[in-house]
């Protein structure tokens, strides 16, 4: 299945969805199944994760892994087509309809929905945030526990654990961090802390089923316990007492989230109050739906179901916002099913206020959990577009590959290519240029200022123009910070897809702004550019750089036999592009990539200040951009396969045959001896906003080295310069 609008249809509309909640999970995947054209959806979420809560006991207790628990929504979104920006909304003004977001900025939008869930932070509570983790937002909590459990396991004990909230929620997290101790290290002391005399939040008859579970757990329920402050120690009750706790969890009741009260939204105690048709009451281009509403016509508990039934008819009445017809009304039902795990792979459920049990309980409770992830784990594959039944020669052999092209470096015109159309430029001699094609930048001298200017451009790889932004000025600034050259000025090239003249303003406001910080971090200023409209988003930057009088740019013709090769950036993000525009990448892999590739490394830079030779490693690959240097040096080189840093998950999905559409030719072009499996092909993989590859002495290798970790420059040395002309791995 294609998911991608046609570059025909012009986009005219922004939808935005503030949270990455089951609601707009289910909504996200219904809208990849069935796209609106012209529509430009946005997700934003703190992570690129987001944990189903039906199964979070289970995974608590050990019965599922991460991957399990978690929605992928960068998988997710390049489904639906949409962008995601990972972070957290703190702000929404409906009157103007823009969203911000801490680090990213202001995002405008003409309809949007929120779906954020709830907290279970008590703020309130003396020394909580120092000394306890909430429940809810669900990744952090189970991030902690995965911690805690792993530590407990190789110390082979675990020290006490307490559960602030004695309803539903705080037993079930109680008895399956019980199960999940034991099962580490053979014993658990967990404490449930309830500030009324009894459990809550079911009927009598569950609450007598729930302590008899409790009890043979080994779990203690302090009911009557007022809690005065959080210690180091663990919580201290108002009459002086203090519980034991080297972790304490908050699960006392469904809290709003704080930001909500300063904002001009409808509230009701911290909710959003939303009507039948789940619009936020007064703004109709807003939705809000999940735990985070309250339904003014029928009003519910905090509860899954609820948000699971409501995808569709949200789904509906988006859409119908979006194209101007008739919105439905959300009827949730009355009464519902609790299941409740127990750790163990067992289970309670309440129905009508009775309690139900038995062996079969958790095998349909883990059947229901993953039928629904089922749906975002097996997503319809996207498929190449058919080739044509009659074709000019040739046209058969360049699409035999079934793939749609890289794009970023892996869309660039092979190096052999690249070659041979710069050997055919005519040379001219001229005084100000002291040297033109054939290293990273040109050298221009102008009375006593050398000057380097060099031009780069990517086509876009994510729908999300900022984080384009970020990484296409990283990426241009690399030949300047390569050639020893101080960043100066930058000029933008931008190509728009077709789009109305308002999200063109948008757009370009966004790419500006998260452009225009990387250059004057880098001290260099946006001086003007140029824009167009095409098939596609690609963003570039023709840079400019000085060299301090007197210093000669670095070249790719100082190496010498005895250097140290330094990388100072991962490779493997060919490979993970490629994969993530297959729906094969994992979204937390991707996520930590992009991150890495969007920060500068004007740190970098000047601790490389004195290498013999240094270029940047983009499109022709680390071997490619070796070979030059190695080439233009009259040398050869050795590779440390096993030192090379990779991009976590690029190894594994190499080993499984996925590549970048340039692989092949970058491989023809610098042939590696001994490099083999999937670290041998990841020496040929193109890379966008690469690390910067430097031949330095080696005496001054090891300082080097230590002052970039002392920077938290993930740096490492990968080989050395050797006598010869070739290049080989050991």
């Amino acid at each position: 299945m294609q998911n991608s609008t046609s570059s025909d249809i012009p986009l005219t509309r922004d939808l935005v969805l503030i949270g990455g909640g089951h609601t707009h999970a289910l909504v996200l995947r219904m809208m990849g199944m069935r796209p609106l054209p012209g529509l430009r959806i946005t997700v934003i979420n703190p992570g690129p994760t987001a944990p189903y809560t039906g199964m979070l006991p289970g995974h608590i207790a050990g019965d599922y892994t991460q991957d399990e628990l978690e929605i992928d929504l960068i998988q997710l979104a390049r489904f639906a087509g949409a962008r995601v920006i990972l972070g957290a909304a703190d702000h929404i003004d409906p009157v103007a309809k823009t969203v911000h977001v801490t680090g990213h900025g202001v995002i405008a939008y003409d309809v949007a929905s929120v779906d954020i869930g709830i907290t279970s932070d008590l703020p309130k509570l003396p020394g909580f945030t120092d000394h306890a983790v909430p429940a809810k937002p669900l990744a952090r909590y189970a991030a902690v526990w995965r911690d805690y459990l792993a530590a407990a396991q190789d110390a082979g004990h675990a020290g006490p654990v307490a559960v602030i909230g004695g309803g539903v929620a705080g037993v079930e997290l109680a008895l399956t961090m019980a199960h999940g101790l034991r099962q580490a290290t053979g014993q658990a002391d967990v404490t449930v802390l309830e500030a009324q005399d009894h459990l809550t939040g079911t009927s009598e008859a569950t609450r007598k089923a729930l302590s008899a579970k409790l009890d043979q757990a080994g779990v203690k329920v302090w009911s009557g316990a007022e809690i005065a402050e959080m210690t180091p120690e663990g919580p201290r009750l108002t009459n002086g007492a203090i519980v034991p706790a080297k972790l304490t969890i908050g699960a006392a009741g469904a809290t709003p989230h704080p930001w909500l009260t300063k904002t001009a939204l409808p509230l009701q105690d911290g909710f959003i109050k939303v009507g039948a048709t789940l619009q936020v009451e007064g703004h109709e281009d807003l939705f809000a739906s999940g735990d985070c509403a309250h339904l003014m016509h029928a009003p519910r508990p905090k509860a899954g179901v609820f948000a699971v039934r409501a995808a569709p008819v949200l789904r509906d009445n988006l859409e119908a916002r979006l194209i101007g017809t008739a919105l439905r009304r959300f009827e949730p039902q009355k009464n519902y099913l609790k299941l409740i795990a127990l750790g163990g792979k067992s289970a309670l459920a309440e129905r009508w206020g009775r309690p139900i049990s038995g062996p079969l309980l958790w095998r349909w409770k883990d059947r229901i959990d993953r039928t629904f992830m089922a749906q975002f784990k097996d997503l319809p594959v996207m498929e190449a577009p058919p080739a044509p039944k009659t074709a000019a020669l040739g046209v058969a052999d360049e699409l035999s590959g079934g793939r749609p092209v890289c794009a970023g470096c892996g869309s660039k015109v092979g190096p052999g290519t690249l070659s041979a159309a710069l050997q055919s430029l005519p040379r001219q001699a001229h005084k100000d240029v002291v040297q033109g094609a054939g290293d990273d930048a040109a050298v221009l001298q102008m009375g006593e200022v050398t000057q380097v200017i060099s031009t780069d451009h990517l086509r876009a790889f994510s729908h999300d123009p900022a984080l384009m932004a970020r990484i296409a000025a990283v990426h241009a600034l690399g030949d300047i910070w390569s050639m020893g050259a101080r960043p100066q000025s930058a000029l933008a090239q931008i190509i728009l897809p077709r789009m109305s003249p308002t999200l063109q303003e948008r757009t370009l406001k966004e790419v500006m702004a998260h452009a225009g910080a990387i250059f004057a971090d880098a001290g260099a200023e946006v001086v003007g550019g140029h824009t167009t409209q095409g098939a596609e988003m690609t963003i570039g930057f023709t840079v400019t750089g000085t060299l301090a009088k007197g210093r000669q740019p670095i070249a790719l013709s100082g190496a010498r036999a005895g250097d140290a090769l330094i990388l100072t950036r991962p490779i493997g993000s060919g490979t993970l592009l490629a994969a993530e525009m297959q729906g094969r990448a994992n979204g937390r892999h991707v996520a930590a990539m992009l991150r890495q590739m969007a920060e500068p490394q004007m740190v970098a830079a000047p601790l490389l200040a004195e290498a013999h030779a240094m270029t940047d490693v983009t499109g022709f690959g680390l071997a490619g951009h070796l070979k030059e240097i190695c080439e233009a040096s009259g040398t050869g080189a050795e590779l440390w396969v096993k030192a090379l840093p990779l991009y976590e998950g690029a190894e594994e999905l190499a080993a499984s045959g996925v590549t970048s559409t340039l692989f092949e030719a970058n491989l023809t072009y610098a042939p590696v001896q001994n490099a083999t499996g999937p670290r041998g092909m990841l020496l040929h993989d193109p890379q966008t906003a690469g690390g910067m590859l430097a031949a330095v002495a080696a005496e001054q290798a090891d300082d080097i080295l230590h002052r970039m970790a002392e920077a938290g420059v993930p740096a490492r040395q990968i080989g050395t310069i050797v006598p010869g002309d070739q290049i080989s791995c050991r």
